[in-house]
């Protein structure tokens, strides 16, 4: 059984606030009678039994919440396969990663992304949403980070880089017919800055030259290997005037689910 569980938190965003209010909104694009209920792979997922949505969490504040899901994750993996995490900002990504861990061991972790959000710290904040996968690696709890659509390299983390063993493809140097076949318990991380903003507006952090909706939507479909778990974060509804990125986020879901449910 896959379960789907809401994190609205994003009081570790360094710009702006506002991912907190996705996880409802990701849901509501995913009911849109303007959709169906279908994967491209031709999945019905309305009443599937393989997955269950869980709801939100209702989390403290501060360094607090960050605990309080790792507490929420790790019950939740005692009583379920897989979880599904529907972000709030990439800073929940390191203690889901905490809780994966315990159950799985270490994880192969793709993650894909417009930041690499290996910093040390950022603005003092070791767990900021800029930090999470520093922190992950630091602690042993990856065997592999692969990232793929960094386009905001800096000294810093290219540091990083080196210091973890990271294995990053910078949007620069992507090539359409990169495959991804991944050994171990896999992980993905989806942050929707990925996508180059002209697709999904709905960011706080708008860089141009990512992935357009199909390229993303391919990588996802293309994954090969026992995945385990997966988030989907960053969705900013305070810049989604239209409501197309929240679609593309929907999109995204159903097609993560599917992903899930075949290696399930």
């Amino acid at each position: 059984m896959i379960s789907v569980i809401g994190i609205p938190f994003d009081e570790f965003s360094s710009f702006m606030r506002g991912p907190a209010q996705a996880p409802p909104k990701i849901r509501e694009a995913y009911h849109s009678d303007s959709a169906n209920y279908f994967t491209e792979g031709l999945v019905n997922l309305k009443d599937h039994p393989g997955w269950k949505d869980e709801g939100d969490l209702a989390l403290p504040s501060g360094v607090e919440a960050i605990e309080a899901i790792e507490r929420a994750i790790t019950e939740q993996l005692n009583k379920t396969d897989k979880i599904l995490s529907l972000g709030g900002d990439h800073s929940i990504t390191y203690p889901i990663i905490k809780a994966f861990a315990k159950k799985f061991g270490k994880l192969t972790i793709l993650h894909l992304d417009a930041h690499g959000d290996l910093y040390d710290n950022f603005e003092g904040n070791k767990y900021s949403h800029a930090c999470p996968f520093a922190r992950i690696m630091e602690e042993g709890l990856a065997s592999r980070l692969i990232q793929v659509g960094i386009r905001t390299m800096n000294t810093h983390q290219a540091k990083q880089v080196k210091r973890f063993g990271v294995e990053v493809i910078q949007m620069k140097d992507w090539n359409a017919n990169i495959r991804f076949q991944l050994e171990g318990p896999v992980y993905i991380s989806l942050d929707l800055d990925a996508v180059d903003p002209a697709f999904a507006p709905g960011l706080s952090h708008h860089e141009p030259g990512g992935f357009t909706s199909r390229e993303i939507l391919s990588i996802i479909q293309n994954i090969k290997g026992n995945i385990v778990g997966a988030d989907l974060v960053e969705l900013n509804p305070t810049r989604d005037q239209t409501g197309i990125t929240a679609m593309l986020a929907a999109k995204l879901y159903k097609e993560l689910l599917q992903l899930l449910l075949q290696t399930n």
